[in-house]
């Protein structure tokens, strides 16, 4: 998509897998709200957390395509009817609409210099189309979300991963050997790093002994953090953050920090695990690399979404084409 290989694309997003990358290549990405897009022929990873979604280089492409893709399938049994039709933005003015902007998330000392000086750009330019912006608090879940995704997501994940054992689906080793080494084999060699150390977290939290204090606690802490959104949207009409705490870093920087690397997640997962959703929309440059300002709305509130991203898009006037190929 940065590269303009592709008019669009389709991802998978379970704590930030759209907003994340579309933020540090100046895309526009949508995580819709969970259940609107069939996730069928997808691998299941976390299945209350995985959602399909647009990446597009413009709000009114990504609106389009989600206008295509969004809809009840018989395929999916947790796919919904939308409401209301999808509809592509027109207007340039923020006029009426109440926008909040969660202080936890604009002054966590994760968020580079250059990435917070961007979105308070864009703040200051939702007030000069007309927006009533006012600040608001999500104490629990910039503290909580990460840390409640981690047990969720990986427990779910080991779930759905068993299935892969070399007998019905995916890969076989074709090692010879009884049953029980060919179901070792097949999932040493089928699963990367990353996958094994999510299984392996994932089990510990669903065993005997360890269920109820991990597991089930973090699925008390996520309802916490739906009513503590829930109670945001009584005031606001959507909520704005960054989307990314930086800018792209390079490639390998955090491969050897898993740690590191789950902290960027940071400030999308909060939504997700709501089941809110999320548009991501270039607001400028940091270092010479984009910025990706985050919208997140009430369930089934992509038209507003997509109505003040439009907005936005036009004022800001982002260039996705990198200034040093600009020229050629």
């Amino acid at each position: 998509m940065a590269a303009g290989l592709a008019p669009w694309a389709l991802g998978s997003d379970t704590g930030g897998s759209i907003k994340q990358p579309a933020a540090l290549c100046g895309n526009v990405g949508l995580r819709p709200t969970y259940g609107t897009v069939s996730r069928y022929g997808v691998v299941a990873f976390a299945s209350s957390l995985d959602q399909v979604g647009p990446v597009a280089r413009n709000v009114r492409d990504c609106a389009y395509l989600y206008s295509i893709l969004a809809g009840r399938d018989p395929c999916d049994s947790t796919t919904v009817d939308l409401p209301n039709k999808v509809e592509l933005p027109e207007g340039d003015s923020l006029k009426g609409v109440r926008i909040g902007v969660p202080s936890e998330f604009t002054d966590h000392e994760a968020i580079e210099p250059g990435v917070r000086e961007a979105v308070q750009r864009t703040i200051e330019l939702c007030r000069e189309l007309g927006a009533d912006v006012g600040e608001c608090s999500l104490p629990h879940s910039l503290e909580y979300g990460v840390p409640c995704y981690y047990l969720i997501a990986p427990a779910e994940a080991s779930s759905n991963l068993a299935r892969y054992d070399g007998v019905r689906f995916g890969y076989r080793s074709p090692d010879e050997g009884d049953r029980l080494e060919m179901y070792k084999r097949t999932r040493d060699e089928g699963f990367g790093d990353e996958p094994k150390r999510r299984i392996l977290v994932g089990t510990y939290a669903l065993s005997a002994g360890y269920y109820d204090a991990y597991y089930g606690q973090a699925q008390k802490v996520r309802t916490v953090l739906i009513r503590e959104h829930a109670a945001a949207f009584e005031r606001f009409d959507v909520l704005l953050t960054p989307t990314s705490p930086t800018v792209a870093f390079e490639l390998g920087a955090k491969s050897a920090n898993p740690l590191a690397m789950y902290l960027n997640d940071l400030l999308t997962i909060p939504s997700c695990m709501a089941g809110l959703p999320g548009l991501n929309v270039p607001c400028g440059l940091s270092e010479g690399l984009p910025v990706g300002l985050q919208l997140i709305g009430p369930q089934f509130s992509e038209n507003t979404l997509f109505s003040v991203g439009y907005a936005l898009e036009l004022a800001l006037g982002f260039d996705p084409v990198p200034t040093r190929l600009a020229a050629r």
